[in-house]
């Protein structure tokens, strides 16, 4: 799965909003950080990214994480990321206790 596309969808999806004038993604020491300029209050911009993550990442096996870092006259700057679910996905076969045969 490559996350560039993702990423493409998802601004995509955030700039298709009103009230978003600009967007843009950059990576600081590989962490990814999206400045999005608005006249937007905090809350519905919050609600925004979530509806865009979500779009964005339907029918795939991900998740999304945003964390509000600051904001700047009409920028605001968060911390953002597409990640896979940590859990197992196929048996080993060391008959472990969270083994994926044994859920129901």
């Amino acid at each position: 799965m490559d996350l560039a596309v993702i990423w493409d969808k998802f601004a995509e999806h955030l700039q298709s909003f009103e009230g978003v004038e600009d967007f843009e993604m950059k990576k600081i020491a590989g962490i990814p950080f999206i400045y999005i300029r608005g006249t937007l209050p905090k809350e519905k911009l919050e609600e925004l990214i979530k509806i865009a993550s979500a779009k964005s990442m339907r029918g795939k096996r991900l998740h999304s994480e945003t964390v509000y870092v600051r904001q700047k006259d009409c920028q605001s700057v968060y911390r953002h990321r597409f990640y896979v679910p940590q859990e197992k996905m196929f048996c080993c076969g060391n008959l472990c206790v969270d083994c994926i045969r044994l859920r129901g």
